[in-house]
């Protein structure tokens, strides 16, 4: 037999749903068999396997006690990492992180368990705000993603309830990331919205843009103003009104100023000389402009961060100032 207390960020799941991510040794068959027998009770009533859970339900499981197995942590989960992030913002809801150029969010194909959100969980584990032990469905989760060779703000969700409001918020263009890039050469268009159209090529990991609709590309709109100017290179801020494969990088390109330190759309020799070592592209602020309820994040509306060790401006303002 096992017994759970639903706590907060499990609370407004179906059962089902929340039986089969605490317990994965059991299929959801299983539970929903299980249910149906009366073997699986709430607060010592009979329950429906679509039942939508509330904060404080006692969960009984009238099952096997060797169908479960404990839960245990690998050596590549998030304690493999040391924890360390650059925090820009922190409350009991979210966190922000600066993300440094070389780290990865999540896991790739290497497996490497030396990823952004097991820093986080590590740090928030620490702080005594993070216990896998007490958590049955939920753990603290990225609410954006960046590339690899990228750095800047990447948001994280501490509870449920924020995850579910953020992600919804992103989907809804209600929060608003803009992008610091150094390029090569000096846009005769100092500022400008542009549409094209992205192919992305799966086998070779990488995009190819054009002016033309097919019915394999989609469409992408970058917004761009050139705030400074050195040495005949420029420095942008990027809005993508669309978020595609390497929207920026690839677009930029595109229009003939490809992204300094780009080895993949740009010049690797101009990179050299410039002493560019990858890409110069950060997401380096981030405004709250909701234009529908926040829930319990409506504080954040209106707040404006912005990232503050971006690691190529010394490198661009070194060239002559025009």
């Amino acid at each position: 037999m096992k017994q759970v207390t639903v706590n907060k960020n499990a609370a407004g799941q179906r059962i089902d749903r929340f039986l089969t991510k605490t317990y994965p040794e059991l299929s959801q068959g299983f539970i929903c068999k299980t249910i149906r027998k009366k073997d699986i009770k709430v607060n010592g009533k009979r329950t429906e396997a679509n039942y939508k859970l509330i904060e404080g339900d006692v969960i009984t499981l009238y099952v096997k006690d060797e169908l479960f197995e404990k839960k245990k942590l690998s050596d590549d989960d998030f304690l493999a990492t040391d924890g360390n992030i650059s925090v820009i913002y922190e409350d009991e809801n979210i966190i922000l992180v600066d993300k440094e150029t070389g780290l990865v969010v999540h896991e790739d194909n290497d497996n490497t368990a030396d990823t952004l959100i097991n820093r986080i969980k590590n740090y928030l584990y620490r702080k005594g705000e993070y216990n896998p032990a007490e958590e049955f469905s939920f753990a603290p989760a990225l609410c954006n993603r960046i590339d690899r060779n990228t750095g800047g703000i990447v948001i994280a969700a501490k509870n449920a309830e924020s995850l579910r409001i953020l992600n919804q918020k992103v989907k809804d263009r209600e929060l608003t990331k803009l992008y610091l890039c150094a390029v090569n050469g000096v846009p005769k268009v100092k500022s400008a919205r542009l549409t094209a159209y992205l192919y992305k090529n799966e086998k070779e990991n990488r995009v190819i843009i054009s002016d033309k609709k097919t019915p394999q590309n989609r469409t992408i709109v970058t917004a761009y103003k050139v705030l400074e100017e050195r040495g005949g290179d420029s420095l942008l801020e990027v809005d993508l009104i669309t978020g595609r494969t390497h929207q920026i990088r690839a677009h930029m390109a595109y229009m003939g100023h490809f992204l300094l330190g780009d080895g993949k759309y740009g010049v690797n020799k101009i990179n050299r000389e410039k002493g560019y070592p990858y890409q110069a592209l950060y997401s380096y602020k981030l405004v709250f402009n909701f234009s529908t309820d926040g829930g319990i994040l409506n504080y954040l509306n209106g707040k404006e961060f912005t990232a503050r060790n971006i690691w190529f401006l010394e490198q661009f303002r070194k060239g002559e100032k025009r």
